[in-house]
């Protein structure tokens, strides 16, 4: 694809971003504030999972750990805009606790370590109640404000999100064309011959690991304020698993997965639910039967399609050609 249609497919990603909430009710608004935030810990989890390999089962988790650290802090009248540091960073660091088994593990097996990590921050998140809130959770969380303005509306807090969202994901694409997105592509496709090739393939692992942990504490931070409620059931296993179904049914190692999957497991059932009682099926089915046709994900279905496209063009120009001698 040239640059100059990348950039006017950008343009059109940013004119729909800032039109999506025109006309709407609070509750789609809502709804498209949380596309944006779980873009952006699927954005995370498909650095570690897409690009770096690293199978994970904890983005949840660390969304939960950003969305504690943010409403405690914002509770006690510190402004979002520290308290968002302090969970991404917090997030980063345990992170980097949490990565080392990655040094030893792989695959499944380091899967098995995060889905137990995911498990100990839910037990600890609903059992100390004198810090979390236990079961009931902490409310009210105040929402940002900016030059004194209240982002108490959910269409200012929408384009509040979105500004976030265009931040992570301009930092993320950094990340990927960066020598850092080279290698963590290098450690997915083959490790043997990276750690050959002079790559710290540890380093690089627990880099990715912890970046897209911060990823997940930066979608805890916004999410927190978008609730204004949060509580440990709000961070089990199967919000770790919907994540990892986002960033699998996008297109896990694609840059736009993770904003496609976020938009099939967000946005699809409440799109459905004019069938009433059947919107979970049809939802379920059309997943199920994707995965199955195109294990790669919608882009990559995408690129198939394009690939095919492509071929019976060059087909029917030999034909041409071959007509012409």
């Amino acid at each position: 694809m040239s640059k100059p249609i990348k950039f006017l497919l950008l343009a059109l990603g940013l004119v729909a971003l800032f039109i999506a909430p025109f006309g709407q009710g609070n509750y789609i608004v809502y709804v498209l504030c949380s596309w944006l935030v779980f873009s952006i810990a699927a954005m995370g989890l498909n650095l570690t999972l897409g690009y770096a390999g690293q199978v994970s089962l904890a983005q949840a988790a660390f969304m939960g750990i950003g969305a504690y650290v943010t409403a405690l802090m914002t509770m006690t009248g510190i402004s979002w805009f520290l308290a968002m540091p302090v969970a991404v960073l917090s997030c980063f660091a345990i992170g980097l606790i949490l990565g080392y088994p990655a040094l030893r593990v792989q695959h499944h097996f380091l899967a098995f370590v995060t889905l137990a990590f995911n498990t100990l921050v839910f037990l600890v998140l609903r059992n100390e109640e004198w810090l979390t809130g236990g079961s009931f959770g902490l409310v009210p969380i105040p929402r940002p404000t900016i030059f004194g303005l209240s982002l108490n509306s959910q269409v200012a807090f929408y384009y509040f999100a979105a500004v976030c969202f265009v931040v992570a994901a301009g930092a993320m694409a950094w990340i990927v064309h960066s020598p850092w997105g080279r290698a963590f592509k290098a450690l997915r496709e083959n490790p043997i011959r990276a750690n050959s090739l002079g790559l710290n393939t540890r380093r690089m692992t627990l880099l990715a690991f912890a970046i897209g942990s911060a990823f997940g504490g930066l979608a805890g931070a916004l999410l927190a304020p978008l609730v204004q409620f949060i509580e440990p059931g709000s961070f089990t296993l199967i919000h770790s698993l919907k994540i990892l179904l986002m960033v699998i049914v996008g297109g896990s190692g694609f840059y736009f997965g993770p904003f496609l999957g976020a938009a099939l497991v967000v946005l699809l059932p409440e799109m459905l639910r004019f069938t009433d009682g059947y919107y979970l099926i049809i939802y379920a089915a059309f997943v199920l039967v994707l995965l199955v046709f195109s294990p790669t994900g919608l882009i990559g279905l995408g690129e198939k399609i394009a690939t095919k496209l492509r071929a019976q063009r060059v087909a029917r120009g030999d034909l041409k050609n071959g007509a012409q001698l």
